[in-house]
C-alpha cells in the first residue's frame, strides 16, 4: 500500500482517541447512550482540533450494533465500511466545492427516504459556511421539520457566516484549540509506537509551531520524520519549522541591547540566506521576548512549561528592564501585522531591529536635569523689590483693560448668537422641506391596497430583516409598513433624515425587493418612503378625495360646479388623480380608523367639560 500521512493514519477512530476535547465527547457518548439524539450538529472551532473526525465517530457509534458507553466497537462490518467511506448511508459533503442549490436540494431530497443498511442516516458538510445564500434556504426547512432517522453534522471553522436561522435549529460544539502539553504527549505516543527516536525539546518546538492544531502537529512531525531519517531532534525540528535556537536568539537580542545594530543585522542577513522566514523569525522573538518577561515577574509560572533555556538567557534576563521589554514587544507586534501587508518582509525584518537596538537601555534625561537644576544657588532665585512692585502694577494695569474687553466681548456675543438663531431657523426650515413626498406613488399605492397583502408583508417582515446587512437591519428598524398592494408598499420612517437616505439607498430598495420576492413568491413591489409625521395626513388626504369620488351626483345639475371651486379644487388634488379599485374591507378600515379617531376626540371634549362643570354641564347632540 502506499505511504499515507501521519495525521490520516493516526486519525481517531474512538472517542477517547479524540485529544483535548472530553468536555464534548463525554456529552456526545452521553447522548448515545441515553438515546437523546438530536437531529442536527454543528461543530465549530480552529483547523486540526478533531471536528470531522469527531463527526465520522459519531455515524459510526450510532449506527454500530455492539456499541459499548458509547464509543463504537470499530470491527464489525458497519463500523468498517463507514470508516472507508464505503457506506451508502453516511454522507460526506464538502461544501467549498459543492455549495450550489442543486446539492442542498438533491440531499434534501434523499433525506426523504429511510437508511438501507444502518440505522441512521448521517450527512457531514464540512466548511458548511461556504455555502450560498440559497443553498442555506434550501437546507433550512429539511433542519426544521427533519425526517425520521436522519441527522445532520455541520462542521466549519468560521461560524460566524452561519445565518442565526441554521445555528438555532442545531446543538452547537465549540471545539477549542489543544493545549502544548497534551499535543506533546500525542506526538510522542505516535512516535514510540512507529519506533522512531526523538528528543522531547523537538516536540516542544513542533507543539509550539502548530498553534493548537493536531493536523498541524502531525503534519510537521512528518516532515522532521522524513528530513532526519534517524532521530527527531532540535535541531531538525527547527530546521523544518524554521524557528530560531536559543543561543541565536541570546546573541541576537545581547546585541540589540549593547546597540550593536551591525552585529544583530549581519546575523538576521544570515538567517534569511540559510532559509528562515521574516514572519517566523519576528514571532519567535516575540515569543523569546515574553518568556524573559514572565521569568523576570513569575519564574515559577515558567519553569511549569518544561522549556530548556541556556545560561545566557536567565543571565540577560537579570540585566535588561521591564521598560524595554515592553517597548520591544510594541515594536515586534506592529512588525508582525505589517508584514501580513507587505511584499517585501525584508525591509520591514531590518527596520524592526534597528529600532529594537536604538530604544534599549538609554540613559534618562530627566535624572541629568534634574541633577544640574539642583546646584542652581539661592541667590540666583532672588527678585529686586523695585521690579516686583513694577510688575504688580502692570498687572492691575492689564486687569483693568480685561475688564474692558470682557464687556465688549460679551455685547458682540450677544449680536452674535441672535445672528446664529436666525441662521439657525433659516436652516431648519429649509431643512424641513427638503424631502419631497410622493403623493402620487403613495395614492397608487392605497387605491390598490388589500389586507391580504398588507397581511403577508408583515408577516414576512421580521424574516426579511434576518436577510438585511447590520447596517441596512438598524435603518429599517424606526420604519413600519402602513399600506401594501399587489405593486407597491408603503414605508413609514420615524425621522425625515433616516427616510431620505432610505430612499437614496439603492443598495437598501434593491435588498429588499430581492428578499421579498424569495419569501413571497413572485413578489417585488414598488418601495414607497415616506416620514411617519406625515401619514396620517395623506391617509386623510386620500379617504376624503373617495369620498368626494363616491358622493358625485349622476344628474347635471347637482353635478355642474362653479368655475371657481372646480380651479379651488384641482389646486388641491395631486397632479394624477389614480383610480380607486381597492378591495372594500381594507378601505372600509381606513375610514373607520378616521372615524374612531374623530370620536375619540370628541369623547375627549365632553369628558374634560364634565370634570370642569360637573353637574352643570348639559350635553345635546346635533
Amino acid at each position: 500500500m502506499s505511504y499515507q500521512a501521519l495525521y490520516r493514519v493516526w486519525r481517531s477512530q474512538r472517542f477517547e482517541d479524540i485529544v483535548g476535547q472530553q468536555a464534548i465527547t463525554q456529552t456526545l457518548k452521553n447522548a448515545i447512550k441515553q438515546e437523546q439524539i438530536s437531529h442536527a450538529y454543528l461543530f465549530t472551532g480552529p483547523r486540526g482540533t478533531g471536528k470531522t473526525s469527531a463527526a465520522k465517530i459519531f455515524a459510526k457509534a450510532v449506527n454500530c450494533p455492539h456499541q459499548v458507553d458509547g464509543e463504537p466497537c470499530n470491527e464489525c462490518e458497519m463500523c468498517k465500511s463507514i470508516t472507508e467511506g464505503r457506506q451508502d448511508d453516511v454522507i460526506e459533503m464538502d461544501a467549498a466545492s459543492n455549495n450550489g442549490v442543486d446539492e442542498v436540494r438533491l440531499i434534501r431530497d434523499r433525506a426523504n427516504y429511510a437508511p438501507t443498511q444502518a440505522t441512521y442516516k448521517v450527512y457531514i458538510i464540512d466548511e458548511v459556511h461556504m455555502l450560498s445564500t440559497g443553498a442555506f434556504n434550501a437546507l433550512l426547512k429539511t433542519l426544521e421539520e427533519p425526517k425520521k432517522n436522519v441527522i445532520f453534522i455541520l462542521a466549519t471553522t468560521e461560524a460566524h457566516q452561519i445565518p442565526a436561522t441554521i445555528i438555532s435549529r442545531t446543538q452547537r460544539f465549540d471545539f477549542k484549540r489543544i493545549q502544548p502539553s497534551a499535543i506533546i504527549t500525542h506526538l510522542a505516543h505516535i512516535l514510540d509506537q512507529e519506533q522512531y527516536a526523538y528528543e522531547m525539546p523537538a516536540l516542544e518546538l513542533i507543539a509550539r509551531c502548530a498553534e493548537g492544531g493536531m493536523r498541524d502537529a502531525l503534519s510537521i512531525l512528518d516532515q522532521a520524520i522524513a528530513f532526519s531519517e534517524q532521530t527527531v531532534d532540535l535541531q531538525t525540528a527547527m530546521a523544518v519549522t524554521g524557528s530560531l535556537s536559543n543561543e541565536t536568539m541570546d546573541q541576537l537580542l545581547q546585541d540589540c541591547f549593547s546597540h550593536q545594530t551591525t552585529q544583530a543585522l549581519e546575523k538576521i542577513r544570515e538567517l534569511l540566506y540559510s532559509g528562515k522566514e521574516a514572519k517566523r523569525l519576528i514571532e519567535n522573538l516575540l515569543v523569546y521576548c515574553r518568556d524573559i518577561l514572565i521569568q523576570k515577574q513569575a519564574p515559577e509560572y515558567l519553569a511549569q512549561q518544561a522549556t530548556n533555556y541556556t545560561e545566557a538567557f536567565y543571565a540577560f534576563s537579570q540585566q535588561v528592564s521591564e521598560t524595554v521589554l515592553y517597548q520591544w514587544m510594541e515594536i515586534l507586534n506592529k512588525t508582525q501585522q505589517d508584514l501580513r501587508f507587505t511584499t517585501n518582509p525584508t525591509i520591514y525584518l531590518e527596520v524592526a531591529i534597528v529600532q529594537l537596538a536604538s530604544c534599549a537601555s538609554t540613559p534618562s534625561k530627566t535624572l541629568l536635569s534634574n541633577s544640574e537644576h539642583s546646584t542652581v544657588s539661592e541667590a540666583d532665585l532672588k527678585i529686586d523689590s523695585e521690579q516686583v512692585q513694577s510688575l504688580q502694577q502692570e498687572i492691575q494695569q492689564l486687569r483693568k483693560e480685561l475688564a474692558e474687553l470682557k464687556q465688549n466681548v460679551a455685547k458682540q456675543s450677544i449680536q452674535t448668537s441672535t445672528q446664529e438663531k436666525t441662521r439657525r431657523q433659516s436652516n431648519n426650515h429649509s431643512s424641513n422641506v427638503q424631502y419631497r413626498l410622493p403623493k402620487t406613488q403613495v395614492f397608487e399605492v392605497l387605491s390598490a391596497a388589500t389586507r391580504q397583502d398588507l397581511d403577508q408583508v408583515h408577516q414576512a417582515w421580521p424574516e426579511l430583516l434576518q436577510h438585511l446587512k447590520v447596517t441596512q437591519r438598524a435603518l429599517l428598524g424606526a420604519s413600519k409598513v402602513q399600506a401594501a398592494s399587489p405593486n407597491g408598499v408603503v414605508i413609514a420612517f420615524g425621522y425625515e433624515i433616516l427616510c431620505q437616505k432610505a430612499a437614496n439607498d439603492q443598495e437598501l430598495i434593491t435588498d429588499i425587493q430581492n428578499y421579498l420576492s424569495l419569501i413571497i413568491k413572485n413578489y417585488a413591489p414598488k418601495l414607497v418612503f415616506i416620514p411617519e409625521e406625515n401619514w396620517p395626513e395623506l391617509r386623510r388626504e386620500f379617504i376624503q378625495m373617495r369620498k368626494s369620488q363616491t358622493q358625485q351626483p349622476n344628474n347635471v345639475e347637482s353635478s355642474a360646479v362653479s368655475t371657481e371651486a372646480s380651479q379651488e379644487q384641482a389646486s388641491q388634488m395631486p397632479m394624477e388623480v389614480p383610480v380607486l379599485t381597492q378591495d372594500s374591507g381594507y378601505m372600509d378600515a381606513l375610514l373607520a380608523s378616521e372615524e374612531d379617531q374623530a370620536a375619540h376626540l370628541e369623547n375627549e371634549v365632553v369628558q374634560k367639560a364634565q370634570e370642569l362643570f360637573g353637574d352643570l354641564a348639559i350635553i345635546e347632540d346635533n
